[in-house]
């Protein structure tokens, strides 16, 4: 890896978020957790995160509702959804919405790897 990414990883399901982060950081990433959209968007998340790995299905704000609000704002910021639905329609619009990857949970750490190396080629 030729530089550490700093990623946000925004997730409701606290155990979950915080598996994922020890994760990212034992891979040699930079991670940190937040609740929800509005907790990232309301902290220094935008300013301090390369790359986003967040839930598309939250209370509040979407994963999709944050993805098109970054864009918005004019952000080139990677985002990653994931999702434990399975629901074709939820890949077509993830893509369509400008989302480097969608993971189903539960996912391998293969495919976080594969999702994170598409990042790093952004």
């Amino acid at each position: 890896m030729s530089r550490q990414l700093s990623i946000a990883v925004i997730d409701d399901d606290e155990s979950f978020r915080t598996a994922l982060v020890e994760s990212l950081c034992s891979l040699g990433y930079g991670a940190r957790g937040f609740a929800s959209a509005e907790n990232f968007i309301a902290g220094d998340g935008e300013e301090s995160c390369d790359c986003v790995i967040t839930d598309v299905h939250m209370p509040g704000m979407s994963g999709f509702d944050l993805k098109l609000l970054l864009t918005s704002r004019g952000s080139k910021m990677p985002v990653i959804m994931i999702t434990a639905r399975s629901e074709a329609v939820l890949e077509i619009r993830a893509t369509a919405i400008g989302a480097v990857c969608l993971l189903r949970k539960p996912f391998e750490s293969n495919a976080l790897i594969g999702c994170l190396k598409k990042v790093l080629n952004f």
